[in-house]
Parts: structure tokens; C-alpha cells; sequence
């Protein structure tokens, strides 16, 4: 029963595959997104419009890679855990248990939803609330950063 169980941690190399699939997947979407902005922006004519929507744009794809990059650090970090933790990775990223991922995805996290308010600040039209988005968007950053400042006391 033991050499079951603990071979039974190789069952999360399929949430490390899934989650390194998404991350390679975004990664191209967002490549091939600043390839097509690129072009558009070099074949169209300037003007203040094609700006807003080229910085629009551009916010898009970089909200991608930060997607991109959670699901890189989970898939790394569950494949740490569980599986081979002498995976050679810069200081930054070792993760020592569920803690240091949790951590990691919430600092990760807060970079996303800040990138995301400014998308909607860039794209607003005047119709929609982004006063609640907006605050919406504050409460969740502000709950992220007690988190991670309550498990940096903790530590500390």
C-alpha cells in the first residue's frame, strides 16, 4: 500500500502537463498577438485612435504573458513538489511547499488584476461603471497583499 500511495504523486504530472500546455499555448497566442499589432501598427496610418487601440492592444497581450506565467510557475512549482525537486531553477522560484506557491501566485495575481484595471481604464468609453471595477479590483489587490504580508510575518 505504501509504494502506492507514494507512487500515486506522478498523478499531478497531469495537472503539471495541463498547466504547462496553457502557459505554452498563451505564450504563442500573445507572440503571435504582438506580431499582428506590430504589423497593423506599421501598415496603418498614425493617428491618436490607432494609438489607443495599439496600447490596448499591446495591455491585451501583456495580460497573456502574465497568464501565461501562472500557469508557468504552477506547472514548475507542482512539478518541484511532487516530483523532482533537484530541477535546476533560479532562487526566486524554488518553491519549498504549498505556501511558497501560494505566495508566489498571489504576488502574480495582483500584477494580473492591476494589468487588467488598466486595460479597462485605456479601453473606457464613459458608459461603464469603472468606478466599481475599479474598487472591485482595489478590494481583491488589497486582500492579496494582507495574505502576503501576514505569510511574510510569518515567516519573518
Amino acid at each position: 500500500m505504501k509504494s502506492v500511495l507514494g507512487a500515486s504523486r506522478y498523478l499531478i504530472l497531469v495537472a503539471v502537463l495541463g498547466s504547462f500546455v496553457a502557459a505554452t499555448v498563451l505564450f504563442g497566442y500573445g507572440a503571435v498577438r504582438i506580431g499582428q499589432l506590430t504589423v497593423e501598427a506599421v501598415a496603418g496610418p498614425a493617428s491618436a485612435k490607432g494609438l489607443k487601440a495599439l496600447s490596448l492592444g499591446c495591455i491585451e497581450a501583456v495580460d497573456g504573458f502574465l497568464l501565461a506565467t501562472v500557469f508557468y510557475i504552477i506547472a514548475i512549482s507542482l512539478y518541484e513538489l511532487f516530483v523532482d525537486d533537484t530541477v535546476k531553477l533560479p532562487k526566486w522560484l524554488v518553491v519549498r511547499g504549498l505556501e511558497d506557491l501560494k505566495n508566489k501566485l498571489a504576488g502574480v495575481v495582483v500584477v494580473v488584476l492591476g494589468v487588467l484595471f488598466l486595460g479597462q481604464a485605456v479601453s473606457w468609453d464613459g458608459q461603464r461603471d469603472l468606478l466599481g471595477f475599479g474598487a472591485a479590483v482595489a478590494l481583491v489587490i488589497a486582500a492579496l497583499t494582507l495574505f502576503l504580508a501576514k505569510g511574510a510575518k510569518k515567516e519573518g
